[in-house]
């Protein structure tokens, strides 16, 4: 009898033991500070997962909108879009956030989407909202990818002003 006690009191120092340790997504809820964060398996991963849903291609890289989300092949996501947004503030272009990303660094970076205020469609309240665990996120997704980062966005227009076509 004295034996199944010390067995059965082993056992249960164990689970107990066992239920103290920290576990990934534990460690990864008390490092963030500034709120909820998206938890993958890498960084990477969570802020490609940040960019997909919060819908940056739709406007940052081109024909992912309109062939919903069929085309381009991710090496080409985020290189800008001449595709026009026109509005009452006249029309503007998805900025190639690779050539943003490349001249700045991480904590400018983070500084940028913290302050960021340029034209609509730009979701500026949403980014503004996003945690800083997050915000580095996306920036070391969008430096992780391959390739040329491709060429500056067209500049905006004024109200008024006839965008030229997307090129087809």
């Amino acid at each position: 009898m004295t034996r199944t006690f010390i067995v059965t009191a082993g056992l249960g120092a164990a689970a107990l033991l066992s239920a103290c340790q920290f576990t990934a997504s534990t460690t990864a809820e008390t490092d963030v500070g500034d709120g909820p964060t998206i938890v993958a398996a890498t960084d990477i991963a969570a802020g490609r997962y940040a960019v997909m849903v919060g819908g940056c291609n739709d406007c940052h890289t081109p024909r992912y909108a309109m062939t919903g989300g069929a085309e381009p092949a991710e090496a080409e996501w985020l290189k800008g879009s001449s595709e026009p947004h026109s509005g009452p503030w006249g029309t503007s272009y998805g900025k190639n956030l690779r050539l943003t990303v490349a001249g700045h660094s991480e904590d400018e970076w983070v500084h940028l989407l913290e302050t960021g205020n340029s034209l609509p469609p730009m979701p500026w309240p949403s980014v503004r909202a996003m945690s800083e665990a997050d915000k580095r996120n996306i920036y070391r997704y969008i430096k992780s990818l391959p390739g040329d980062p491709g060429q500056p966005s067209p500049a905006p227009l004024p109200p008024g002003a006839t965008p030229a076509a997307p090129p087809a």
